[in-house]
């Protein structure tokens, strides 16, 4: 039996991330829904819109494109993620949610006038082939948008802790080549031109945002730190460094508490396309 072309990501989102990200739910909406909503924005969305969310996760970017009134139909990968989806959404007749492959699935044709991501869409084997596929799924005029990460130096929300830690811990594993599926592959934004180019879109524009985001108080974010992305694996796999890695955490991320709880430096595009 051939694999799917998203297996390993397929994998990672139902075994390793999507049972953390599930159970971190709350606190991941508060930091990352500041920049959902920077994306909705550039949508024209509202009672009959139809509205695909890609990589929609936890469902928090499904509900707010549902409250405004379009049909919404979430997809993602990760079962443990889609779980939680569906019980926060109950039975509104405006939410409907798929545990699909974004890159693979046979969507309707021309089904849909507006397609939405929230950090779901720099995980595809293959985003030629994806950005294709929804470009199908898209009606003619119709429109792309979402939010990604621009590069690691820029982001201190990703790369603060790992730094406080690193003095404590063995080197992290060397970053994946450039391009690879992960959290920064929509880092360079020729590189995004030419992928939705090629996939069929028009109109590309890719605007930077940056904003101080964050996922509660102190203890909060620095849980989070300690359990979404390679510190936590490192904190596993080295017990007798933890005690020491995890004050100096501690130590960085009080110095950016404020009334609002710990924030820091986030830095994105706000990627635009039109369906030709």
């Amino acid at each position: 039996m051939t694999e799917p072309a998203n297996a390993q990501q397929i994998t990672y989102w139902n075994e390793q991330a999507g049972p953390t990200w599930a159970a971190l739910q709350p606190a991941l909406d508060r930091q990352l829904a500041p920049l959902g909503r920077r994306a909705m924005a550039e949508l024209d969305l509202g009672p009959g819109r139809r509205v695909l969310d890609v990589g929609c996760g936890s469902g928090e970017t499904t509900l707010a494109l549902a409250d405004t009134g379009a049909e919404v139909v979430g997809a993602d990968i990760s079962r443990p993620m889609l779980e939680v989806a569906r019980g926060r959404t109950g039975a509104r007749a405006n939410i409907a949610f798929l545990e699909a492959d974004a890159q693979t699935y046979p969507f309707e044709p021309a089904s849909f006038d507006a397609v939405f991501s929230r950090f779901g869409v720099m995980f595809f084997a293959d985003p030629e082939a994806a950005f294709a596929n929804l470009r199908r799924a898209l009606q003619p005029g119709g429109r792309l948008a979402f939010v990604c990460w621009r590069a690691p130096a820029e982001n201190t929300i990703m790369t603060l802790p790992m730094a406080a830690a690193a003095p404590h811990l063995p080197p992290p594993a060397p970053p994946p080549p450039p391009g690879s599926p992960g959290p920064f592959s929509f880092a360079d934004p020729d590189r995004v031109r030419g992928i939705l180019g090629a996939a069929g879109f028009s109109d590309t524009a890719l605007t930077p945002h940056n904003e101080k985001i964050g996922g509660g108080d102190l203890e909060t974010t620095l849980g989070l730190s300690m359990r979404v992305g390679p510190l936590g694996a490192l904190l596993r796999d080295n017990p007798d460094s933890r005690d020491a890695a995890i004050a100096s955490v501690r130590g960085a991320l009080a110095a950016h508490e404020g009334p609002e709880g710990v924030k820091l430096d986030s830095a994105t595009w706000i990627v635009t396309a039109r369906a030709s």
